[in-house]
């Protein structure tokens, strides 16, 4: 399992991903699941994957390769936010239908699940997600976050905490104590965690961060939030039993 999520407000957009790869009790790995294709000064494109890992190291190596040959349709030549979801929608169905037959066969599941945020010169910082079918949504002002994954535990935080109007500063905090509370509650989640920080129309990505197991940072972080709720959980009236 993982879980991925992404936040955009006025003044910008953080991503953030664990890195845990769970294939049984006794076989946990690591792999990257946050991935940064931006232009700097042109363009800031970053994706985050969830589900079958063959796929989504398939769907990334093909949005690279394009890149690399230099194809007319890339995530580099297009022109808006959405037309990009939309062509890793298509680069996700066409991988999937090459592998069907044989990951069918086993009964694997092959279904997966991006983010992608960021944002093209001109255009405004957008965030989408985009599903095993292809299609995508939009994250909006309403609900300004997306997650994949184990979405659950890290939810309710985010529920009280962000609007649209939130910094992006408390989001990048928000979105790291999501994710604690994520691997608080579920050990197919897990570190290295990788965090990035994006201030709207800067254009370039001068904000990341890769926690480590046992970061003493995310230590005292943890600890601090684990306080607080206890606090706050001393503090509130007891029931009132009419």
């Amino acid at each position: 399992m993982t879980y991925c999520l992404g936040i955009v407000t006025r003044s910008g957009l953080v991503m953030g991903a664990d890195s845990r790869t769970n294939a049984g009790v006794d076989y946990i790995s690591t792999y990257r699941k946050l991935f940064d294709l931006s232009v700097p000064g042109q363009r800031v494109i970053l994706i985050c994957t969830s589900g079958n890992l063959s796929i989504t190291q398939a769907v990334i190596h093909a949005l690279h390769q394009d890149l690399k040959i230099g194809e007319n349709e890339n995530v580099h030549s297009l022109l808006t936010m959405y037309e990009i979801a939309c062509y890793i929608g298509k680069k996700i169905r066409e991988i999937q239908e090459t592998e069907r037959p044989w990951l069918e066969r086993d009964r694997i599941d092959y279904t997966c699940t991006l983010l992608l945020g960021g944002q093209i010169q001109g255009e405004q910082t957008e965030l989408y997600m985009i599903y095993s079918q292809g299609n995508c949504i939009q994250a909006a002002r309403e609900t300004p976050f997306l997650q994949i994954g184990e979405t659950k535990y890290g939810k309710p935080i985010m529920d009280r905490i962000l609007t649209y109007e939130t910094s992006v500063e408390d989001a990048a905090k928000c979105a790291l104590l999501s994710i604690d509370s994520t691997m608080k509650s579920n050990i197919s989640v897990g570190p290295p965690i990788n965090l990035v920080m994006y201030r709207a129309d800067s254009l370039v990505v001068k904000h990341q961060l890769t926690l480590q197991p046992g970061d003493r940072y995310l230590e005292d972080i943890r600890k601090q939030w684990e306080h607080s709720i206890r606090t706050a959980f001393e503090q509130t009236p007891d029931v009132l039993w009419y």
